[in-house]
């Protein structure tokens, strides 16, 4: 009884390895072909831009709206203005000032 159920396990273990040898699969070859093509990625003909880049320019356009009323409120503390808009600037990758705030 033990000896089929050592068999059949034997067997399971054994039969992924043995798939393993042999030549590469025809798309992964087809997939090394494609790598070595630089410009298999190129978008220079697109119409839009990505979709991410459009969310991204859409959440900046509503933060720096947000940040223009803070500039405009002078109930609001220079510091406080002065933190956000170098927050701004981390993620917009630029120096971010009220009157560049116009931009968006």
């Amino acid at each position: 009884m033990r000896l089929p159920l050592l068999v059949t396990l034997i067997s399971l273990v054994c039969m992924p390895l043995a798939h393993g040898q042999g030549t590469p699969a025809p798309a992964a070859a087809a997939a090394k072909e494609v790598a070595l093509d630089k410009d298999w990625r190129s978008t220079e003909g697109y119409t839009f831009p990505a979709l991410a880049k459009t969310v991204a320019d859409m959440q900046n356009l509503a933060h720096a709206m947000h940040l223009r009323d803070y500039c405009s409120d002078l109930r609001v503390s220079d510091e406080f203005v002065r933190e956000r808009l170098a927050r701004f600037s981390q993620l917009t990758g630029r120096q971010e000032t009220c009157r560049s705030l116009l931009d968006y």
